[in-house]
């Protein structure tokens, strides 16, 4: 089973959980917000979605602008950045899904063909 990780005021969010229930996909729900993923997590998404750790960034958040993050991208290490992402839910992107062999980070309807 897949794990849907999103905040679900969020509008992205809400399209990407209607597709699923649409495809009748079965999925674990989290709520990004009161369940924020860990380093350890982060971590292993990274390695396994094979994508660019700014890819992990909601950089049209709040939390994103408020704390300059635009900055410190480029001046942090791999370790820090996703220390970092895992302080607040709200740094980032979503909705992701999660399954055994494959991360989806954001909603792209033509990349959520699993």
């Amino acid at each position: 089973m897949i794990t849907f990780i999103c905040y679900p005021k969020c509008s992205t969010c809400q399209k990407a959980k209607k597709w699923l229930d649409d495809k009748g996909v079965k999925y674990h729900f989290r709520d990004i917000k009161l369940e924020n993923p860990t380093a350890e997590e982060l971590a292993k998404w990274l390695k396994t979605s094979g994508l660019p750790l700014k890819r992990f960034f909601n950089t049209s958040g709040l939390v994103y602008k408020a704390l300059n993050v635009k900055d410190k991208v480029n001046t942090l290490s791999e370790k820090e950045l996703i220390a970092l992402l895992a302080t607040d839910g709200m740094l980032v992107k979503r909705p992701l899904v999660v399954g055994d062999d494959f991360v989806l980070v954001g909603f792209k309807e033509s990349e959520w063909e699993f």
